[in-house]
């Protein structure tokens, strides 16, 4: 579980977050929301200690990050998974070598283990067979589950996703969500997604987090946030008509 109490960040003078109050649950998808400047990937990165909040804790397990020394923040940083929203892979490495990546540069596991290690996550997030080929080679989709191969090789306690459906369609976005959820729940990892998609919110969002304006004004699941009576998040999650007419019939029946 993380827990971040009163977190305030600003620049130069300006105040992005809030005294930000918000807890990330242990096995399930935790997602962080809101429009393009409100705060949330300033939050995000304050989490994985990318920015120095002004003041407030971040605690992984009760563990301060704000008070760590920096060799506990290196070792904590063990203990964390990223999935970037580009996948980041290394073109020149193959999806083997790119899973293998942050096995060889934290772990002491010989060359053998880590083999087994990364073709055991390869084949989790159902790519046996591609291991050889390199990233130009994989549709977008395929090099976002060799990202996620990666993200969990070390077998974090907490994962961190930066718009994980970022460029990819409909039905291969559904296969990534439904892929971290099960990921989340088999290993009881901490999931802190952060994202614009209101596919994957109302699909996997068993812990929303609304950021508006820097400030967190709304905490609920999917099932809630039909019938929420907060006007900035149902301009936010209802934008489009598709949304709009999904509230209606639910407002109608109380159910979809």
């Amino acid at each position: 579980m993380i827990e971040v109490k009163k977190l305030r960040k600003s620049f130069d003078g300006r105040t992005v977050l809030h005294d930000i109050d918000a807890t990330f649950y242990t096995g399930k998808t935790n997602l962080i929301i809101g429009q393009s400047g409100s705060g949330k990937t300033v939050l995000v990165k304050s989490l994985v200690g990318l920015l120095r909040p002004d003041k407030g804790e971040i605690l992984f397990d009760g563990r301060n990050l704000l008070t760590m020394t920096s060799q506990e923040v290196k070792e904590l940083r063990k203990e964390i998974g990223m999935l970037f929203q580009g996948s980041a892979l290394f073109d020149s490495e193959t999806v083997l070598g790119n899973v293998m990546f942050p096995l060889t540069m934290f772990t002491s596991m010989s060359r053998a283990e880590m083999l087994d290690r990364a073709m055991f996550c390869i084949e989790r997030v159902n790519l046996k067979g591609a291991e050889n080929k390199y990233p130009s080679e994989i549709s977008g989709g395929m090099q976002k589950r060799v990202a996620i191969a990666r993200a969990i090789a070390l077998n974090p306690k907490y994962l961190f996703c930066d718009e994980p459906n970022s460029g990819l369609d409909p039905k291969t976005s559904i296969v990534i969500d439904e892929l971290l959820s099960d990921i989340t729940h088999e290993y009881g990892i901490t999931t802190v997604i952060n994202t614009h998609d209101m596919n994957s919110v109302l699909g996997i969002g068993e812990n929303i987090i609304f950021i508006n304006k820097g400030h967190r004004e709304w905490v609920g699941d999917m099932s809630q946030i039909y019938t929420t009576s907060n006007e900035a998040l149902n301009d936010f999650v209802f934008a489009t008509r598709l949304f709009q007419d999904v509230r209606a019939y639910v407002a109608k029946h109380g159910k979809i």
